[in-house]
């Protein structure tokens, strides 16, 4: 009786986490595409206003790839799991989600914002911010967590497929966010003591922490820039 279970399961789970897999990775195959497009075609108008600020794309593999924008740098992760949500998550209420389990389980592609410097200069302890996570699932459908998008970004899943033109929004979107989230000077007090150790690293390799919210709370609703998806 167990066996038949185990067999079920392999059967229909594990496929669908797999064309899921699937569908994710032709996703972030395309999701490069549009990012290359994007670097073309920004790059001719920047080199006329100064040829230090650029857009620069990087592959770094199947499940990574930077897109580098003057002073930050995004970075696009895909995940090579299958997830479920938890049970307090408001995806529940999508009714495409409510009718299937199996509609529910999807790949996660994240987007996070790092300074550029970071990269530049090894700073290995600086901190990246996620700004976005892209669902897609085993028919193509997707929804978007993002900042300032808590009360109606899952309402559309299950009824559009990803495509060239909403991973193009996502991208477009993506970079007008980080462009509007500034470095903040961090609090006075979280920086007026240091250890010799970290002035004379900082000396021979700038490695001070950094990060954009350093010393701030990094809520959903704590910048005023959104990311509207």
């Amino acid at each position: 009786m167990k066996t038949e279970k185990i067999v079920g399961l392999l059967k229909t789970k594990s496929i669908l986490k797999q064309k899921v897999f699937d569908n994710t990775s032709r996703t972030f195959l395309m999701l490069k595409e549009v990012l290359s497009e994007v670097t073309s075609e920004l790059n001719p108008s920047l080199a006329e206003i100064d040829p230090r600020v650029t857009v620069e794309y990087t592959n770094r593999g199947m499940f990574e790839v930077q897109l580098k924008i003057a002073g930050d740098m995004l970075v696009f992760s895909m995940f090579t799991n299958a997830f479920e949500f938890d049970r307090n998550h408001p995806i529940w209420k999508n009714s495409y989600a409510a009718k299937n389990s199996y509609n529910s389980i999807c790949g996660m592609i994240s987007i996070y914002n790092f300074l550029n410097d970071s990269f530049r200069y090894n700073r290995t302890a600086d901190l990246g911010y996620l700004i976005a996570r892209m669902f897609v699932n085993y028919e193509y459908y997707y929804f978007v967590e993002g900042k300032q998008q808590m009360n109606n970004w899952v309402n559309h899943f299950g009824t559009a497929a990803i495509s060239r033109q909403i991973l193009r929004d996502i991208v477009e979107s993506a970079i007008l966010y980080t462009l509007n989230f500034d470095l903040l000077v961090p609090p006075y007090d979280s920086v007026k003591i240091i250890t010799l150790e970290q002035m004379n690293s900082k000396i021979e390799s700038a490695r001070f922490q950094t990060g954009k919210r350093l010393g701030f709370t990094f809520n959903s609703d704590d910048i005023s820039a959104q990311l509207k998806l």
